[in-house]
């Protein structure tokens, strides 16, 4: 019931735009009696057959104002363009391979005392 009700008020909210013609034709149709008597401009002027309808002009205009007004803020805010520029920086590794030195003899020869058993004994 309650979702019912929520779904209602939130259409009647989207369609209140579209709507507010109605709206304004309604209220002037159920106190037309009043308009013309004491909200006319020509009410002074019976010859015009005016009746009230100088007053549904007015509002039928404001609203048409209004809801004019209300698709520009909302073109406005939905034309907002956006930009987004992403940079992305890789990590630069930067590596220094130090200079080979050249192998010497040296460190793959043994000590001297290591040749002395290499060699054969004399007989």
């Amino acid at each position: 019931m309650i979702r019912r009700i929520i779904a209602l008020a939130l259409l009647l909210a989207m369609l209140s735009p579209i709507l507010a013609k109605l709206f304004v034709y309604a209220e002037f149709k159920s106190n037309q009696a009043y308009i013309a008597a004491a909200l006319c401009e020509n009410r002074d002027r019976p010859e015009l057959n005016c009746e009230g309808k100088c007053y549904l002009m007015k509002k039928l205009k404001a609203a048409e104002d209004k809801e004019k007004k209300q698709e520009n803020q909302a073109q406005k805010k939905a034309s907002v363009d956006l930009f987004f520029v992403e940079e992305t920086v890789a990590p630069v590794l930067v590596v220094t391979i130090p200079a080979q030195k050249k192998a010497s003899a040296q460190k793959f020869s043994l000590p001297e005392f290591d040749r002395e058993i290499a060699h054969p004994p004399s007989c």
